[in-house]
């Protein structure tokens, strides 16, 4: 009993995370989803598109239940950041709806399996593992690049959230302008305490 209320609490979770990370493409135009936004080329559409992806391979092939489409062979090194991004070809469209398949295909294992159900992972230092350890990977995974969206959205145009719906998806600037203001000062304030490096540009008490 106890089984499978933790594993509908995780399942549950995981859903959510999805719903969260699809809805951070929206409202966003094409070159805005896919553009590189921090050093190494994380952006919103890769991250789905990795998403989806390792859904394919965790619920998948791991428990002996391949997904019905094509995949990179998970130690093709030639592919191996492939995923982390979109092709000129690929259309948002295809990444969302390969995403989508990825999470019903995934949905139909664990429904179909008890939370010690065994897999096996080649690809991890002890492959043997349970459905509740990959239930749990998955959605610290999910959770991970979630929060990744999270802060590449507020980049492109300032809003937060997990849902369309949430209180701070309309930014309001001159709060939000003022919070950094303050906790600028904070930080400038700590690092030029004895000892501390003082902060480029930083002159002692000025505001």
């Amino acid at each position: 009993m106890i089984d499978d209320v933790a594993k509908e609490y995780l399942h549950n979770n995981l859903r959510a995370l999805r719903e969260a990370m699809l809805g951070k493409l929206d409202g966003l135009g094409e070159y805005d989803v896919r553009r590189p936004l921090t050093s190494t080329g994380t952006n919103l559409l890769g991250l789905v598109k990795h998403l989806s992806v390792w859904e394919c391979r965790y619920f998948g092939e791991v428990f002996g239940r391949p997904f019905p489409e094509p995949l990179p062979r998970w130690d093709d090194a030639g592919a191996r950041d492939a995923d982390m991004w979109a092709a000129e070809h690929e259309t948002r469209q295809e990444v969302v709806e390969r995403y989508r398949r990825a999470a019903q295909h995934s949905d139909a294992t664990i429904a179909a399996l008890a939370l010690d159900s065994p897999g096996h992972v080649p690809w991890w230092p002890r492959p043997d593992v349970k459905l509740f350890n990959v239930l749990v990977h998955m959605l610290t995974e999910t959770s991970r690049h979630a929060g990744h969206a999270d802060i590449l959205r507020e980049q492109l145009d300032g809003r937060t959230g997990t849902t369309a719906g949430s209180a701070m998806d309309e930014p309001d600037t001159a709060f939000w302008q003022a919070r950094r203001a303050k906790i600028e000062r904070a930080a400038r304030a700590a690092a030029a305490e004895p000892g501390q490096d003082t902060p480029p540009g930083y002159i002692l008490g000025a505001c």
